[in-house]
């Protein structure tokens, strides 16, 4: 009885491991400052971490309320982290990170998140230094010569929900299939 069963769960288990990579994406890991975070300080600078090592077309940009840049370098990528420094402390409001990044299996993912600066007595004004931001995260890009062939702007197929439905739906018939097989040998002896 426990030999079969042991079996359907080996077989079950080799179905479902080769798929594991396909479900995967590089997801963000860490955000320095925080996703939501209010800031008593200005941050010097924006880092990213992700799950897997960064490909140089990944592109990140700030940007303030009112759609400005503030003066900030260059995206620079290394290994599984992203981030940008600015030369002076971001004044008070909401900044919003953006980023496109894409996974080893070819997967883009777009998205952000917004912090807030609020130092007490410190200004609130974009600073005179500050650029029209650009259309899209492209205006901090580490190579402007790569492209992606990214789906359309803010839209993530939803493969990993897919997927993980997929593989739940798996495991619930697996699961179902032994209790069939251990309660037919249970009424055959």
């Amino acid at each position: 009885m426990t030999k079969r069963l042991l079996l359907a769960l080996a077989a079950t288990l080799t179905l479902l491991i080769p798929a594991a990579p396909a479900w995967a994406h590089n997801a963000l890991v860490e955000a320095t400052p925080a996703k939501n975070a209010t800031l008593t300080k200005a941050p010097a600078a924006v880092k990213l971490r992700f799950l897997e090592k960064l490909p140089d077309t990944t592109k990140m940009a700030v940007t303030g309320a009112d759609g400005s840049s503030p003066e900030q370098s260059p995206a620079a990528v290394s290994g599984k982290t992203i981030s940008v420094t600015f030369p002076e402390p971001l004044p008070n409001g909401v900044y919003t990170v953006e980023y496109q990044v894409a996974a080893e299996d070819g997967h883009v993912t777009e998205s952000s998140y917004k912090f807030t600066v609020a130092v007490p007595g410190a200004a609130t004004s974009a600073p005179a230094s500050a650029t029209p931001a650009a259309p899209s995260p492209a205006a901090t890009t580490v190579s402007a010569a790569a492209t992606i062939a990214a789906e359309p702007a803010g839209e993530d197929s939803g493969g990993f929900g897919l997927g993980l439905a997929a593989g739940i739906g798996v495991l619930l018939l697996a699961g179902a299939a032994g209790f069939v097989l251990i309660r037919r040998r249970a009424t055959r002896s």
